[in-house]
């Protein structure tokens, strides 16, 4: 599933390409993606017309900021926007399409079909699921060390799956997550309830780090993830414990275990994180 830095990759990329251009009308191949309102048909009379002014990002949605409504948008775990010329055919996993009013498509394409979209008028949107719920972003003034050791200070949960859970901080999963937790040096299977506060100031630092540095690599391309413009992330070629089981850790020459935690295949250096 696209995390943090790969939903802003996206972001940032897609909002060049479609800035400012009203959609003309909508295509719809799978219907069970719209979710609000749950007629694909009202849907698509609402949008019509709109104009894209801007896109925010929201923990792993992107919100397409229309003129009346905003597009609460969720890519799961394969989903990918891209712009095209009428003339090119959609693949047969292109389930929603936006023609635009200057002759170009935005088109959202899914494998799996688990993507999301909610439309919702413009102002409204945080005040219900599927954006509510959402904790804090990591980038933000409110991302404190305080706020996490409130958090975590009376929890039965690992720290691994606390982190998953998106009602305190947003924008992790699973690969950041072990990222994180490595720089930190904190065994992932610990309970968060353990995480003294001087430990949690390491881990809050590389929480942030880990996820700059995968924004600025552009995210990081494991499966079929690209960003807006159909670019590959770059970030997997600097990941020291996701994905490299069996490898010898970069820092100490220990190999890398993997495990299970909360259902999540976890990744992390036996020696240098406890």
């Amino acid at each position: 599933m696209p995390e943090l830095p790969e939903v802003e990759t996206v972001r940032r990329t897609l909002l060049e390409l479609v800035k400012g251009k009203t959609v003309h009308r909508v295509t719809i191949h799978w219907p069970k993606m719209i979710k609000e309102p749950d007629d694909a048909h009202a849907f698509m009379q609402k949008i019509a017309g709109q104009t894209i002014f801007d896109i925010r990002r929201r923990g792993k949605f992107l919100l397409f900021e229309l003129t009346d409504f905003v597009l609460v948008s969720h890519l799961r775990m394969e989903g990918r926007y891209g712009v095209y010329a009428p003339e090119e055919s959609p693949d047969k996993h292109t389930h929603v399409i936006f023609h635009l009013t200057d002759g170009t498509e935005l088109r959202y394409a899914d494998v799996r079909k688990f993507g999301t979209m909610h439309l919702f008028t413009k102002g409204t949107e945080e005040l219900v699921l599927p954006l509510v719920q959402l904790g804090v972003e990591p980038f933000s003034e409110q991302f404190t060390v305080e706020q996490l050791k409130d958090a975590y200070k009376q929890s039965k949960r690992t720290i691994k799956t606390a982190l998953l859970d998106q009602k305190t901080v947003v924008g992790l999963g699973n690969i950041y997550v072990d990222e994180a937790l490595y720089r930190a040096r904190i065994q992932p299977e610990r309970l968060a309830s353990s995480i003294g506060e001087e430990e949690m100031t390491v881990l809050h630092t590389a929480i942030v780090e880990t996820l700059q540095e995968a924004v600025d690599a552009g995210g990081s391309s494991i499966k079929s993830y690209v960003n807006g413009q159909g670019e590959m992330g770059m970030f997997q070629q600097n990941l020291q414990v996701y994905g490299r089981k069996g490898e010898p850790c970069h820092e100490c020459g220990t190999l890398i275990t993997k495990t299970v935690v909360g259902g999540r295949g976890t990744h992390y250096c036996p020696q240098c994180q406890h």
